[in-house]
């Protein structure tokens, strides 16, 4: 049986990796996008009471620029929203569905995937409520870190590779490796270590093929520490890749803990919770370049 992120997590992948990270548009999008289309006059409002509503707008957010937020549907239709200081940005259904918390403007990400709710004003649309997930939120979060490090100020392969996958929009999922662990423990079994040098091997067969390293828990424990149990699962795991497999830095996005979330197994079972105590080693190739 395999994991891999969730669908919304995967197109917040693919469009990460398309473009830049937030706040930062490339000079083929200042010409070509929506945002640099729209044209406003004055300062958009913080108090949005009262004004008429707008449609709403879901999809992934493709491009930020100051106050500017292009939101790309799944059928490719482009929508420019404003951000307001009275913008209201939250996360529900996060960490077992709990709650629901407020976000900074900061935390929208290229390729994170939302739902807007908007009012109109002076011709342009502003957003009074942005939706997103927590899941979704934290992978884009890990991509944009990934993208920064692991392609920036590197060799000039990391800078082809980047190269020919600049139009990525979906990937091909090529294979799977998931290692397990003892309860509360991060070490790595000889099993694993062997597990993983074949992973290694056959992603090195697999041209253009990157990899992406997650870590999970069982239920055991409270969120905090599992947090920081499946980071540190997921840090070995891509230290023994680097250092013991051979796998290059440049090919591998930052790994990324995910906790208790997406259990592969039902957690009311010691079986199950066996299962769950694991790190996922994805092998990702783009369809762009994958002949798809």
């Amino acid at each position: 049986m395999t994991n891999f992120v969730t669908r919304g997590a995967l197109v917040a992948l693919a469009a990460a990796l398309a473009m830049p990270t937030a706040g930062t548009l490339s000079a083929q999008e200042s010409e070509a996008t929506a945002t640099d289309q729209l044209v406003v006059t004055g300062e958009v409002p913080a108090d949005l009471e009262g004004l008429p509503a707008g449609p709403d707008v879901e999809g992934f957010i493709s491009a930020r620029k100051g106050e500017k937020m292009q939101v790309t549907a799944p059928g490719g239709e482009k929508s420019v929203v404003m951000i307001s200081q009275g913008t209201e940005v939250r996360t529900s259904g996060g960490f077992l569905g709990l709650g629901r918390q407020k976000l900074t403007n900061a935390q929208l990400l290229n390729g994170l995937p939302v739902t807007v709710k908007t009012v109109q004003w002076n011709g342009a649309l502003v957003a009074s409520r942005v939706a997103l997930k927590s899941n979704d939120l934290k992978t884009a979060s890990m991509i944009a870190r990934g993208t920064e490090q692991g392609f920036a100020e590197q060799t000039a392969a990391t800078e082809a590779l980047r190269g020919r996958m600049a139009d990525i929009d979906k990937y091909n999922v090529k294979g799977v490796t998931n290692v397990n662990f003892d309860t509360g423990k991060w070490n790595l079994t000889e099993a694993a270590k062997a597990d993983l040098c074949a992973a290694a091997q056959e992603a090195n067969a697999t041209e253009n093929a990157l990899l992406l390293v997650v870590g999970y828990t069982d239920n055991v424990g409270d969120e905090d520490y599992n947090q920081v149990l499946s980071e540190r699962r997921a840090s070995r795991v891509v230290n023994y890749l680097q250092q013991y497999c051979g796998w290059k830095p440049y090919r591998m996005l930052t790994p990324t803990g995910m906790a208790e979330a997406d259990p592969m197994a039902d957690n009311s079972t010691e079986e199950g919770k066996a299962q769950n105590r694991r790190v996922a080693v994805n092998i990702l190739v783009s369809k762009s370049v994958d002949g798809l």
